[in-house]
């Protein structure tokens, strides 16, 4: 048996991947839903999830943007619910695993909505080039923050 087929099926480590698993996917639920929707489409008005077409088509497109956020946000609930169920959550991780998703979410929509597939800006009619350094800097300044906490946290292996 190789030295590490044991821990694949240690059951804790099953419970820690979730853990984390259910944190990211909330992380990037929020972060789509609360963050960016609620934020920069809803409230300051800025963009749209899919700005090439006309307002009625961004709107849509913003209507299943926010239903897709949700869903990834109560599917991370639902792990975390089922975590719970078969042991103590390890809240400390759970929080490390939730930044680490928003500083996700953030950075893939940054560089690959923004600038690669360019279906939206930040913003329209200014230099983008802060908008992009605040963007796309506070998400990977909020993933690596996200990766140290889980670092921290990681559970001790045990030897038998």
């Amino acid at each position: 048996m190789r030295a590490g087929a044991q821990t694949e099926r240690d059951p804790a480590d099953a419970h820690d991947r979730r853990t984390v698993v259910s944190g990211v996917l909330f992380g990037c639920g929020i972060a789509a839903s609360i963050i960016d929707l609620f934020i920069f489409h809803l409230a300051l008005q800025w963009h749209h999830f899919y700005d090439l077409s006309t307002t009625r088509v961004a709107l849509t497109a913003d209507g299943f943007f926010h239903a897709i956020g949700w869903f990834v946000t109560v599917w991370g609930l639902f792990l975390l619910a089922d975590v719970r169920r078969r042991t103590d959550v390890d809240w400390r991780r759970w929080a490390a695993a939730v930044v680490a998703g928003i500083g996700l979410f953030q950075l893939l929509d940054g560089v690959l909505d923004h600038k690669v597939l360019r279906i939206h800006q930040i913003r329209y009619g200014v230099d983008l080039l802060p908008y992009d350094v605040t963007w796309i800097g506070s998400a990977v300044l909020l993933l690596l923050v996200g990766l140290m906490m889980l670092r921290r946290t990681r559970p001790r292996v045990t030897r038998r």
